[in-house]
């Protein structure tokens, strides 16, 4: 690459409303650390942005290959957006099958980086390339491309620290990350203050990754690359941190257990993509929180409802194979009428499926997914900070219904992030629960005896004097909770639950739309489409388009204006990660046809998927 004088300083960079940068490269070459770090610094910085994590299932998939290329793309600006982008306008690529599984994203006219070392015969050969691209024009004549020897100038840089060759090899991402670092602005000072601690007990590797981060800064002011400002975004006042969705989970359930004044208990078995709401819990100790780490999803459920049936916040997290072996255990939590929250992480199926991948395949599971007439509230969280305040309108509903409650969350909600303004104490929920203290049938307690606005039983301590109950998963007698065979109290035990979960529907916000006062069209979406379907809206809207969109936190019950707001409109258009699952609940429940717009390939909806498809039905 030609060398030129050093670019002018930040006062004549160019000026740029918003831009979208994805780093791909081996799973082994820190492609997630890299993304998150540029984030994390974007983050201070004051932009608004979006993140999108995407990486391999095996735990170390074969390298150079392109199924075992790991990416990390995010979208920062200076105005509100709600996506990672649909493509990217810069491609970092750290090796040839980076490039061959990523580069027809690439915008045309895009900035392609590639880290050039990387392109001799071996790798080339193991991700399908016959020749060499960078020895040719082919990609010139759609791409700016710039060729940077990555390793070879890490290695160069570093071999002063006295690291091994593998560990020198391993700082080109911190290179790469000073090149981009410096393209955009973005401070080293809170890099290196981060890599020093990282690796505190590793000088050497801490000195090496500091100096491999200025070189490729250093390489970016002399160099011939473009220079970009991107503004601070305008941002609602308030005090803001960056979160990921299973970190803005984690914190929500903190917060529950502080506004319910119960000790929180988590009992987990780790699976992907939800381990990180455990390890996240797992350090917040000073809170009172316990975590478990149970030997498989059958003990992290009965721990988890063993704890609820004590009197703590009870919580168990999983994704779509666990929730089919905990099902059991829900159904015994909805007989009891105990509350205890389940987390749904949802991840592509079925059996193993897409472990690293996103869907949104659970939610008829959710509804039907246990034998029995056994219903339960459902929450959806729709972005990384919404998980939040989805995990304490789950903690709301358990405690103040005496219900288990499913919250679904996804895994592009879990591993991506946003900024998050920090709610002060004020403005969260009161959500104080109150124990049964004495008999309420005379001398005798009737563990079934239900409250008359929420048809909630009381919630009895084990040990306290006077309130011994019969346990177990044989059907209760109404109020006094002993076992019946009787058909009549079956069945009146069965639509009693029914009205419990139904009546929720009156405690919930009203469902409410945006968009044109005038307009035909509705988009309704749940979970992880939210900023697709929101984005695709806008950009229809800007166009003269007509459209309005809602999308829906409560899916069981749906909130008590639903029907009104969709028989409003003429057509109604459900985008989904699935095969048409809300669309099935929407036309069963309220009998509205809707359209579904469906997308079932591991990765969450473009924005321009949804408006190409809206453009053409309105």
């Amino acid at each position: 690459m030609t060398q030129t004088a050093p670019p002018p300083g930040r006062s004549s960079r160019r000026e740029i409303d918003t831009v979208a940068i994805r780093f791909a490269g081996d799973s082994g070459d820190g492609m997630q650390l890299t993304g998150d770090r540029f984030t994390s610094a974007t983050a201070m910085f004051g932009n608004d942005l979006a993140t999108m994590p995407d990486f391999p299932a095996e735990i170390r998939a074969p390298a150079g290959t392109i199924p075992g290329v790991s990416a990390f793309q995010i979208q920062f600006s200076d105005h509100d957006i709600l996506t990672a982008g649909d493509q990217p306008d810069v491609l970092v690529a750290m090796n040839p099958a980076a490039l061959k599984a990523h580069i027809n994203d690439l915008i045309r006219g895009g900035m392609l980086i590639v880290n050039s070392d990387t392109f001799g015969t071996r790798n080339l050969d193991k991700a399908g390339y016959e020749a060499n691209p960078l020895e040719d024009d082919s990609l010139e004549e759609t791409y700016q491309v710039f060729r940077i020897p990555m390793s070879s100038m890490t290695s160069e840089a570093v071999k002063e620290t006295g690291v091994t060759k593998k560990e020198a090899e391993r700082a080109k991402n911190m290179f790469a990350l000073g090149v981009l670092s410096w393209m955009y602005g973005r401070p080293l000072e809170t890099q290196i203050a981060w890599l020093e601690k990282k690796f505190a007990g590793k000088a050497s590797i801490a000195q090496a990754n500091v100096i491999a981060l200025k070189a490729g800064h250093a390489f970016g002011e002399t160099a011939e690359l473009s220079a970009y400002e991107v503004k601070r975004a305008v941002l609602a006042p308030g005090k803001y941190r960056r979160v990921t969705g299973n970190q803005a989970l984690a914190y929500g359930l903190l917060a529950a257990s502080v506004q319910t004044r119960l000790p929180l208990f988590l009992g987990s078995y780790p699976i992907t993509p939800a381990s990180d709401v455990l390890h996240e819990l797992s350090k917040h100790k000073n809170f009172g929180v316990r975590t478990v780490q149970a030997e498989d999803e059958i003990a992290a459920v009965g721990m988890a409802l063993g704890a609820a049936f004590g009197g703590h916040l009870g919580v168990t997290t999983t994704s779509g194979p666990g929730l089919d072996l905990k099902a059991e255990t829900i159904g015994l939590g909805i007989a009891l009428e105990l509350p205890l929250i389940i987390v749904d992480i949802q991840r592509g199926g079925p059996s193993t499926g897409l472990p690293t991948k996103t869907e949104q395949s659970d939610l008829l599971h959710a509804m039907y997914g246990r034998h029995g007439e056994s219903p339960l509230p459902i929450v959806a969280a729709y972005s990384p900070a919404s998980c939040f305040w989805a995990a304490l309108e789950a903690a709301r509903l358990a405690t103040k219904y005496m219900t288990p409650v499913i919250l679904l969350s996804d895994g592009y909600i879990a591993n991506a992030a946003e900024p998050w303004r920090i709610p002060t104490l004020g403005k969260l929920p009161d959500m104080p629960v109150r124990f049964a203290s004495r008999p309420n049938a005379g001398p005798d307690f009737w563990p079934y005896l239900r409250d008359d606005e929420t048809l909630a039983r009381p919630w009895a301590i084990p040990g306290t004097p006077g309130l011994e109950h019969r346990l177990g998963g044989l059907e209760k007698a109404d109020a006094t909770g002993n076992v019946s065979y009787d058909p009549e109290n079956h069945e009146l035990m069965t639509l009693l639950r029914h009205a419990k979960v139904k009546a929720i529907e009156e405690d919930v916000d009203p469902l409410e739309w945006r968009g044109n006062d005038d307009s035909g069209t509705l988009v309704l979406g749940w979970g992880g489409s939210y900023g697709a379907i929101v984005a695709a809206c806008r950009r229809l809207r800007a166009s003269g388009r007509k459209i309005a969109h809602a999308h829906l936190r409560n899916l069981n019950p749906f909130p008590r204006n639903t029907e009104q707001v969709l028989r409003r409109f003429d057509r109604i258009v459900v985008p989904e990660m699935n095969t048409g699952q809300l669309a099935k609940l929407i036309r069963s429940e309220f009998l509205i046809d809707v359209i579904p717009i469906n997308k079932v390939q591991g990765q969450p909806f473009k924005a321009v998927e949804i408006e190409e498809r809206l453009a053409e039905l309105i």
